[in-house]
């Protein structure tokens, strides 16, 4: 059984895809960790890169291209200046030349390193081959498959152990809701209570407050940030930005703040009736995925296209339910959320490129709905039928965005799947859990199930839905 961290579920990295913006990134830097072990690197003197299936379908809209030059190029998705993006692209386009790990310019012409091939791979939809020449010979070829939220395997690699990866180190292993359940039972304890011993094995107390710490600040930075930013997105769609417009109507016109936590203050004095929470929630999910969609700074929850569920609702809970609340709240929420994800990933997938919109915004909402539940003071049986309900919702959910961009209908999925994750919550803790008919591991497995039999081009390859009904020069 491997085992799954919070933070192999909650990455930091950049928009707007996970699988199709942050995999082929973190393929690039793999790849170039391979040639320095196999001492290659110094003799690589030119680069072609192919990609194929999804991530050359709607490689274009998900600035697979881009995160591939920036890869190769040997920047950290998690700490590169956003502001210097665009300059770096412009430098490899125009010099036809690539700083081959920031060490070596090498050749490289974009129009033509970097191939979008149309056919699909055997092993995954999401596939990537990185191949290096010394001169015109070939000395290193490589094939690995970006399988949502940012994770990155080779195919022969399911084959074997993988004796990088930790098997069983974990105190309470877990493979489906059930086992967690009977581990609560077991240590008559909370969920987040197993899921923090379990990361304990792995790292200190302080460096997982430290790195939860993180995480949320760069949530609650993303929200502030889009929340502020007026415009046009860009791609082509020419969509408006509409989280600045519902804040500027949301917040108080003598409102004054200079950070987000004091923001998180001002918006705790606003009127809070039901339509007013309506629009805040929503409000704080579009703000993140506008950020996304503009190759912006967002936490995988557990995908890009997904990020602005759990952070929304995060956020309705510090600034609606409990004012008082501080940072083991918000560790607690996160660590919730990062177990459910994780299950989700063990039992069918988090790709929508594999299962559609329903392995995004609908393990997104499932996990903000669990992790709200418990903060609510939902027993853990409540938890994970919270979960269950928001997942269920979801089932069958394509993904089909307009151009591949990851804002029609994306963004405002957001928003849906932050709404649908509150009220799953409320619907659990009003429920007798011993009345419940359908356990979450069913759910998961019913989703896996819907994924094998959904049609591929509900599959995030802008070949059907809204992706082909709706054009992109009528936008």
């Amino acid at each position: 059984m491997e085992c799954i961290s919070v933070f192999d579920m909650l990455k930091i990295g950049i928009g707007p895809s996970s699988s199709h913006t942050l995999g082929p990134w973190r393929a690039a830097e793999r790849w170039i960790k391979h040639l320095n072990n196999s001492n290659l690197f110094e003799k690589i003197t030119s680069i072609k890169v192919d990609l194929y299936g999804s991530l050359s379908l709607t490689g274009k809209g998900h600035a697979t291209d881009l995160a591939v030059i920036l890869g190769l190029s040997g920047k950290d998705p998690e700490t590169i200046p956003v502001d210097t993006i665009d300059a770096i692209i412009n430098k490899v386009k125009t010099s036809n030349q690539l700083n081959f790990n920031s060490q070596k310019n090498i050749e490289f012409e974009n129009s033509k390193s970097i191939v979008f091939n149309r056919d699909f791979l055997p092993y995954h939809s999401n596939g990537i081959k990185f191949t290096g020449y010394k001169d015109d010979k070939v000395i290193s070829s490589e094939i690995y498959y970006s399988i949502g939220g940012g994770f990155v395997v080779q195919e022969e690699r399911t084959i074997s152990k993988k004796k990088d990866k930790l098997y069983n180190k974990f105190p309470f292993p877990i493979q489906n809701a059930k086992e967690l359940e009977e581990y609560c039972k077991k240590e008559n304890t909370s969920i987040s209570e197993i899921v923090l011993k379990n990361e304990l094995s792995l790292k200190s107390e302080k460096e997982i407050d430290s790195e939860l710490s993180r995480i949320w600040d760069t949530m609650l930075e993303c929200m502030y940030l889009g929340c502020h930013t007026e415009g046009v997105l860009p791609g082509g769609l020419n969509v408006r930005r509409r989280a600045y417009d519902m804040h500027q109507k949301l917040i108080d016109e003598n409102a004054s703040y200079n950070n987000p936590n004091e923001w998180i203050k001002t918006i705790r004095n606003t009127e809070v009736k039901f339509r007013q929470i309506l629009k805040w929630v929503s409000c704080f999910a579009l703000s993140v995925n506008e950020v996304n969609a503009s190759l912006g700074r967002v936490v995988t929850a557990p995908t890009n296209g997904s990020a602005g569920v759990i952070p929304a609702v995060l956020m309705y809970y510090l600034v609606i339910e409990n004012h008082d609340a501080n940072f083991n709240e918000i560790k607690k929420f996160l660590l919730v959320a990062g177990e459910i994800g994780s299950i989700v990933k063990k039992g069918a997938t988090i790709s929508a490129a594999m299962g559609g919109c329903q392995a995004e915004i609908g393990v997104s909402s499932a996990m903000a709905a669990g992790a709200l539940t418990e903060l609510l003071g939902g027993t853990p049986e409540q938890v994970l039928m919270a979960s269950e309900i928001a997942m269920e919702h979801h089932l069958g959910l394509t993904c089909d965005p307009i151009g591949g961009l990851v804002q029609i209908p994306c963004i405002e999925r957001n928003a849906m799947g932050a709404i649908k994750a509150i009220n799953a919550a409320e619907l659990a803790l009003e429920s007798d859990v011993k009345n419940a008919k359908v356990p979450f591991d069913n759910v998961i497995a019913t989703m896996w199930k819907t994924s094998l039999d959904m049609n591929t081009k509900y599959k995030e390859t802008s070949e059907g839905g809204l992706a082909v009904s709706v054009n992109i020069s009528d936008c």
